[in-house]
């Protein structure tokens, strides 16, 4: 078992090739989407990640492959993983960012005078964290130490859109965990998340009957006006819920102002914090009831995150609190508005905290940074955790 203090110690010496790491992943761009790129990244992400790993996967998704890392146990029979394991360690996270290909050519990754505030696309939502677990691993290695239990890690492409396809694997690899760790940015004042709001997209469309808007106005049916009441009734519904929060974020129909318009649709995306709210509102959405007789509706399901519900007396959280703790860190606690891959974890009432990757700012903006220093404590606390726990 090594030290906490000596990882922190050991940690702090590798501020260069942490730099030039964090560097080398942020250059290789990751666009939600871009199967290319995600390959190229994945490649790298896995070779760094073989120096200490057991066995890394590259399963397969519509937008390049996923990655799943073992540590101190059983590797994956497939590449699907290899199911429950009864105690093992998650860690999830993501190599996927919301800035398009070409925004490193005018944003180029770059060290502040202060010699601790990184900037770039992607240094705080989630390339540090990818090199905080890597230091993490790594320090265990140095110091001759190990995780307790088997540690799987899973790297989805997709998180930013909502992992339609990566939440398969999170939840597959959940099972039977011991505990999940999530690597997203922490909160504000470097808080864990311990709840989550649920977040959901969905697609409503319309048919309707088009026809001459001034000469045969009746025999047609607006797919417009009945996508407008659809929204309106819908927005009441929202109001009527506690914590809901419904916000429509596309609207496309009709072909010209003379013609009635047959077809409509819209992006919704729905926000909540309970179960209860969480039904009523895809049940408003999912089976929705036509205005006018000739109109024909359809929903779709984009994506889906549950809601998970804070707990402030979450035990895995007062755990980590304790240990941060003994190498004077503080840790506060919170609950984030915006949703992630243990939205999953956490409404199965698996043991789960997120927020562990380094803190920063900014994430999605022009200003999105991170602090280097804060790479290198989050790092040697994954890995004291993991060392004894």
């Amino acid at each position: 078992m090594a030290d906490p203090h000596e990882l922190l110690a050991l940690a702090r010496t590798m501020a260069d090739p942490v730099l030039e790491r964090w560097q080398t992943l942020v250059a290789l761009e990751t666009p939600s989407g871009d199967a290319g790129r995600a390959a190229v990244f994945g490649e790298r992400l896995a070779a760094g990640l073989a120096a200490t790993a057991d066995s890394v996967r590259q399963p397969p998704g519509p937008d390049g492959a996923h990655l799943v890392a073992y540590w101190n146990g059983r590797e994956a029979k497939d590449d699907e993983g290899d199911g429950p394991q009864a105690g093992h360690t998650l860690l999830v996270a993501h190599s996927d960012t919301v800035f398009p290909a070409g925004t490193i050519s005018r944003r180029p990754f770059a060290l502040a005078e202060d010699g601790d505030t990184v900037t770039g696309p992607g240094v705080f939502d989630m390339k540090g964290s990818l090199v905080a677990v890597e230091l993490a691993m790594d320090l265990l290695s140095r110091t001759g130490a190990s995780p307790r239990r088997p540690v799987r890690l899973v790297v989805v492409n997709d998180e930013e859109i909502g992992s339609p396809d990566g939440s398969r694997l999170v939840a597959r690899h959940a099972e039977g965990a011991h505990a999940v760790l999530g690597l997203e940015p922490p909160l504000p004042g470097r808080a864990l998340k311990i709840g989550r709001r649920g977040v959901a997209r969905v697609r409503l469309s319309v048919r309707g009957v088009s026809a001459h808007a001034g000469l045969d106005a009746a025999l047609g049916v607006s797919a417009i006006d009945e996508l407008v009441d659809q929204l309106t009734g819908l927005r009441a519904t929202a109001t009527s819920l506690p914590d809901a929060a419904l916000n429509v974020g596309t609207i496309t129909g009709g072909t010209r102002a003379n013609v009635v318009a047959d077809h409509a649709e819209a992006e919704i995306g729905l926000r909540y914090t309970t179960p209860e709210t969480e039904q009523a509102l895809l049940r408003a959405l999912l089976e929705p009831t036509a205005v006018r007789e000739r109109a024909a509706l359809s929903a779709e399901l984009l994506s889906h995150r549950p809601a998970w519900a804070m707990d402030p007396a979450n035990p895995l959280a007062a755990e980590l609190i304790a240990l941060a703790a003994t190498l004077g860190m503080e840790l506060p606690i919170g609950s984030s508005g915006g949703a992630g891959d243990t939205n999953l974890t956490g409404a199965l009432g698996i043991p789960t905290v997120d927020g562990l990757g380094p803190a920063g700012a900014g994430a999605h903006g022009e200003d999105e940074h991170a602090s280097l220093s804060s790479l290198l404590e989050r790092a040697a606390l994954i890995a004291a955790f993991l060392d004894t726990h």
